[in-house]
């Protein structure tokens, strides 16, 4: 597939996401190469900034089929994956599949429900299939989670463990709007017509799932070269050996950057990636990875200021 057809197609969804949503364009972006690269998005940010509408925007676009899960205390994992009922007609067991048998699955507040409820999703998103009494089923080459959590409201909620963070490739930081969006966004509501309902109906399907196997067999077929491929891999083993940092990026963290900026590459018009490519998802895969060390929380040394701190030091490749 040529890399100008995969551009276009990025462009003209966040063209069309910005019909709905007011400045977020880098997030849908993202969102896009993280689909290609078949993974997975963690959301935070405060209620009302649109994170549950963008991912409704985004798998109308690329006509995939959407489900929700509204994550609660009290919910169990066969809410998630379904349960197998007995027919007495058939004298058979039928499986009454749960809400993760869809392609774009919008996990919301994930983190406000137990840890028990939270590993059901743990097979899902590493293998692409749910195991039921014993039985795999498989959930597709579409299929992908975009988990929200509020970063605020700390009472309820259930951390989620690094096991599951590790299987995020980003973590996307959705703020409020600034002030020049904030006013499109109050004008805009104020000329529209019809419920959001409506103006959902009228997006269209930009792409669909033969694209997205077309565009990641171009992204498996052309490699990193090994400048390229030594850049990310020390970039990540410098979080491991930061001083600050009590744990740092997995290998499949690794593995999964150099996916994501051959992906990023593509999604920018390019067959090969530069060390630009590999900076600008740095940060967003590495964030929800690490693991602070005593003393950077009592310098209020964060996450950012360390991931800057190793950009800045590991030299890229000319």
């Amino acid at each position: 597939m040529d890399p100008r057809g995969i551009a276009d197609v990025g462009e003209r969804l966040v063209a069309q996401t910005e019909r709905v949503i007011v400045g977020q364009r880098e997030t849908v972006r993202l969102l896009l190469v993280a689909l290609l690269s078949e993974r997975h998005v963690l959301l935070e940010g405060p209620p009302g900034v649109a994170k549950t509408l963008l991912a409704r925007v985004f798998s109308k676009g690329l006509a995939l089929r959407f489900g929700r899960i509204q994550f609660t205390p009290d919910m169990m994992p066969g809410d998630i994956l379904g349960t197998n009922i007995y027919d007495f007609q058939s004298s058979r067991f039928q499986l009454n599949r749960g809400p993760i048998f869809t392609e774009m699955l919008l996990a919301d507040e994930i983190n406000r429900t137990p840890p028990k409820t939270q590993a059901a999703l743990l097979e899902a998103m590493e293998e692409r299939s749910v195991t039921i009494d014993g039985q795999r089923y498989p959930l597709g080459g579409g299929f992908m989670v975009i988990a929200t959590q509020n970063p605020i409201e700390q009472e309820g909620t259930y951390p989620l463990p690094e096991a599951q963070l590790d299987r995020f490739l980003f973590k996307l930081i959705v703020g409020y709007p600034d002030r020049a969006e904030e006013l499109e966004l109050v004008s805009r509501h104020g000329r529209s017509r019809g419920t959001l309902e409506e103006q959902l109906a009228s997006l269209e399907a930009i792409a669909s799932l033969p694209f997205l196997e077309e565009a990641r067999a171009t992204i498996a077929a052309f490699t990193l070269n090994p400048e390229m491929t030594a850049y990310i891999v020390d970039l990540v083993r410098a979080t491991r050996e930061h001083t600050a940092l009590l744990c740092g990026g997995s290998p499949r963290a690794t593995s999964r950057l150099a996916a994501a900026a051959k992906a990023r590459a593509l999604v920018e018009g390019r067959d090969y990636v530069i060390p630009d490519d590999v900076k600008a998802l740095f940060t967003h895969a590495m964030r929800h990875r690490l693991v602070l060390s005593p003393a950077a929380e009592i310098e209020s040394l964060g996450p950012a200021e360390i991931i800057a701190q190793i950009i800045e030091q590991v030299p890229a490749p000319r």
